[in-house]
């Protein structure tokens, strides 16, 4: 299935997340939290991504949902999970990263 968001979803809890996950074949995650500098800097970045990849942007503070932190093994933020179909397949974490570098991250060229 394409992408059908053209910007970042913001999710809420473990259920959105399953739901996106389940719902699109790529979709490209960021764990971020209130108040990080690196993550504000990614904003436009992810909205960038967005409109340039096939992937779905989604963005969410796992502390929302702290059980995620644990199964995330979210230790810095930002945090970037690419899932396609379905299963979690690279993490980038800690880093601001240029909207070129995020297109090769979620295109699997990194």
């Amino acid at each position: 299935m394409a992408a059908t968001h053209d910007r970042p979803v913001s999710l809420s809890n473990r259920d959105d997340l399953d739901d996106v996950i389940a719902d699109h074949d790529r979709v490209l995650v960021e764990f971020h939290t209130e108040g990080c500098g690196k993550c504000k800097a990614m904003e436009p970045v992810l909205s960038g991504a967005a409109q340039t990849t096939d992937a779905v942007v989604a963005t969410m503070n796992p502390r929302d949902d702290p059980v995620l932190v644990d199964e995330y093994d979210v230790r810095s933020v930002p945090k970037l999970m690419l899932f396609v179909d379905g299963e979690l397949v690279a993490t980038r974490e800690g880093e601001v990263l240029s909207v070129d570098e995020v297109q090769a991250f979620v295109s699997g060229e990194d």
